[in-house]
């Protein structure tokens, strides 16, 4: 308890107070990692930064930039991602299990201050591809850690909301960054270095802020736990969930689900690196290997439905639906504003419908949207002049429209899932492939898009379309269902040696029934753990016999697998 600094907000906020402030201190990780991206955008078309880095020219006849190498330019922004966010991802992961949260947080936003530092003041592209690195780094560290610190101090009965919040303020950076910009291109004649430094710098501002108040944040209580420091876990726990009558109970009941949770994993699996995590050596029936391609996967899907087609196409379509180039600037920044207020969406159905079916619907309308959208851009290019402000109009529609179902659906889901599903011994780790798969779909369609849309037009808006129909079957067979679910059911819903999730589910039900000291906080309204002892009401000493092989039966002497059960599952 000493270690718990006397200035920590635990001491004086709890429950509802307590998660609103660390979700405002986790939001504002998540805004500059929304700021970050989306300034790029308007950068690459400042005159004096198209000249410094080297990469294109101003045209006086055409009043605009012309690019003569995008190779350089997309280079620039794709090393953000790979290897910057990948990197860092990996570190952040590693960093977080070792040492925490907290500190990881802590370390991330100084290095992403430097970063940030050295992109503002850069003076040729040598200089600014070294300093995205850094910046893309120090954003990975942060993805991989803030969403596992969300989700394990939240309630599994609004987990999603509480992320999706964050989400919504991602999407306000990303807005931010644009009205920005949009506001210093008016500054003096165009030429000025401020045009362009001022934004990238000022995304130091969050990140100061954020090193300065993140060590009067608590720690997660699960990594505490962890780490064996459970007095000051159940403390903190006791604070996030209240400590008197009925909230007591559950919050009691909720540190021994993970303190039992620990003690089975580490029975049931050998030390995990992120080697042996991705082929899931000596996980046993935790199935590490199976739940990283999973969060992988989703992440590079929700780069291939299309979101950064639309990005890069939008204003091509704008263009020829007869947008003038001044206005087609405020268009873009609407239909952010758009995207922002749709991800508010998200947070009053993630809860209430679920993962698998938030993701369902989004694929659905966002594959509807982008075939027609591609379509209509068709017939708006052939069309007559004087006849395509209709069907450019409409294509324009479209574009909104995805957009919007993108920041409903599969802008949060892919980034809470991997927070949700993995082991706590390696949960940043497991969360930090997450962050890899998001690192490898973003770099790849960065430098991809432009030689496909050069291509094949339109037609390119097909495949992401495709996409969008892939990942239907792709979600139903695959991806089992965490809402509603405590991070520590999570291992029983994965203990199947099935990679499918109906299989999933019926071994869920036996192993819950045969270790229900694992699903104590899951059920609601029971007074089932002694918050004098620590211990359930009629035990006399710690609880045995956990298992998560279904034919164990959870006899006593079962927590540890069987010679069988440590073999090699994906």
């Amino acid at each position: 308890m000493d270690r718990i600094s006397k200035y920590n907000v635990v001491h004086k906020l709890e429950k509802r107070s307590l998660l609103i402030a660390i979700n405002c201190v986790a939001g504002l990780s998540i805004f500059f990692f929304g700021y970050d991206q989306g300034v790029m955008g308007g950068v690459n078309t400042a005159r004096s930064y198209v000249d410094i880095m080297g990469f294109g020219h101003w045209d006086q006849g055409l009043r605009q930039v012309v690019i003569d190498n995008a190779t350089l330019q997309g280079g620039i922004v794709a090393v953000y991602y790979l290897p910057g966010t990948l990197f860092g991802a990996f570190l952040g992961g590693w960093f977080g299990d070792r040492f925490g949260r907290i500190n990881t947080i802590f370390v991330a936003s100084i290095w992403a201050i430097v970063g940030a530092t050295l992109q503002c003041s850069s003076q040729n592209h040598n200089w600014m591809i070294c300093a995205r690195v850094l910046n893309g780094v120090g954003t990975g560290i942060l993805n991989a850690i803030t969403p596992v610190w969300a989700t394990e101090t939240a309630e599994h009965t609004s987990r999603g909301q509480f992320v999706a919040i964050e989400f919504t303020l991602n999407i306000f950076g990303v807005v931010a960054a644009y009205w920005i910009e949009y506001g210093t291109s008016f500054y003096g004649d165009g030429t000025s270095d401020f045009i362009w430094r001022f934004p990238i710098a000022f995304q130091i501002v969050p990140l100061i802020f954020l090193a300065a108040v993140i060590y009067l944040m608590p720690e997660s209580p699960r990594w505490l736990v962890k780490v064996g420091r459970e007095e000051e876990a159940r403390y903190i726990l006791g604070r996030l969930r209240g400590e008197t009558g009925e909230d007591q109970y559950r919050s009691e009941a909720e540190f021994q689900d993970i303190r039992n949770i620990c003690e089975l994993e580490r029975k049931t699996a050998k030390r995990q690196n992120y080697w042996n995590m991705f082929w899931g050596i000596g996980s046993g029936k935790l199935h590490t290997g199976r739940r990283v391609q999973l969060v992988v996967w989703l992440q590079i899907m929700q780069e291939w439905i299309g979101i950064a087609g639309i990005t890069i196409y939008g204003p091509y379509i704008f263009e020829i639906a007869g947008i003038s180039a001044e206005d087609r600037l405020w268009v873009s920044g609407l239909n952010d504003i758009t995207y922002m207020l749709s991800t508010l969406i998200c947070v009053f159905t993630l809860d209430r419908i679920g993962r698998r079916w938030t993701l369902y619907w989004g694929s659905i309308g966002m594959g509807i949207c982008i075939f027609i959208a591609g379509g209509l851009s068709r017939v708006t290019a052939d069309a007559a002049p004087g006849h395509k402000t209709g069907p450019g109009g409409a294509a324009t529609f479209f574009v909104f429209l995805f957009t919007a179902i993108f920041g409903a659906t599969w802008l949060t889901v892919p980034w809470l899932y991997p927070a949700e599903i993995f082991p706590l011994e390696v949960r940043a780790r497991g969360n930090a492939w997450g962050v890899v798969g998001w690192s490898i779909g973003n770099g790849w369609l960065t430098l991809l898009c432009p030689v496909m849309f050069k291509a094949l037009g339109e037609k390119t808006l097909y495949i992401f379309g495709a996409c969008n129909a892939l990942t239907i079957p792709m979600v139903w067979a695959l991806y089992p269902e965490t809402n509603q679910r405590t991070l520590e059911e999570m291992d029983l819903v994965f203990a199947s040696d099935s990679i499918w999730t109906w299989e999933a589910e019926k071994n869920f039900k036996i192993l819950k029934e045969q270790n229900p000291q694992l699903v104590q906080a899951a059920r609601r309204g029971q007074s089932v753990v002694d918050p004098e002892t620590g211990l359930k009401h009629g035990d006399g000493g710690a609880v045995r016999g956990m298992s998560l092989d279904p034919t164990a039966g959870g006899g006593l002497g079962s927590g540890i697998e069987k010679e069988g059960g440590t073999t090699e599952h994906r």
